[in-house]
């Protein structure tokens, strides 16, 4: 991989994926050459961020692959809970369209260049396991014990996978979004809040309503 994205090959690009030719392409080369470098079927560069998807069987082999091509900084590891089921909060809009899983996710950059990528693996909520990246950057041994205790991701060969915050007797993980809130049990989920139009605004349709309602 080159060091910078404006000299990479557009024709590595992954399947599916087109390079545009706007501002962004430069990125967006970068982006494909990366997925190609991790073997990556599907990349994207939006809002000045480079995504790349690869498969959990090939976690650690994909990060290993792009520290060595160019991204040797680790910063940070963390999951997403996708759930179409929310014990508090808003629900899900589409629901049916929701594909449930949980997502681990690793940013890595370069130390010489602005270069950097998220890299993200969806790992079934059935089976809940992805391989450690210890092996490839000790640093991420504390962000993968974090992601173990709020998710229940089982980070498979971590050398000391426990607990860093809550006791050992603890039951669930905390940021599912089936695990319930003692908080909201007891007190309702403050839902949409009203808020007043500036002075001298004109009312909006809502508003007329409400006058109309008390009148």
């Amino acid at each position: 991989m080159t060091d910078s994205p404006s000299e990479a090959n557009p024709e590595t690009a992954a399947a599916g994926n087109e390079i545009p030719e706007d501002g962004a392409g430069a990125l967006a080369v970068f982006a494909a050459e990366l997925a190609s470098v991790v073997g990556a079927a599907e990349w994207s560069a939006e809002f000045a961020t480079v995504h790349v998807s690869v498969d959990r069987e090939r976690w650690r082999e994909a990060i290993t692959a792009a520290r060595d091509a160019g991204l040797p900084f680790f910063s940070w590891l963390s999951a997403i809970d996708w759930s179409r089921q929310v014990s508090v909060g808003e629900s899900v809009e589409k629901p049916d369209e929701m594909h449930e899983r949980y997502q681990v996710l690793a940013r890595l950059s370069s130390v010489t260049s602005g270069d950097g990528a998220l890299f993200v693996a969806d790992v079934p909520k059935d089976d809940p396991w992805i391989d450690s990246l210890v092996p490839v950057f000790g640093g991420a041994a504390w962000h993968e014990r974090e992601a173990a205790e709020m998710f229940g991701i089982d980070f498979r060969d971590h050398p000391n996978l426990v607990n860093l915050y809550l006791p050992d007797q603890f039951e669930g993980y905390p940021l599912r979004k089936s695990f319930p809130l003692l908080s909201r049990e007891v007190k309702p989920w403050p839902g949409t809040v009203d808020v007043e139009g500036m002075p001298g605004a004109a009312p909006s349709d809502d508003d007329a309503e409400d006058v109309g309602e008390e009148g």
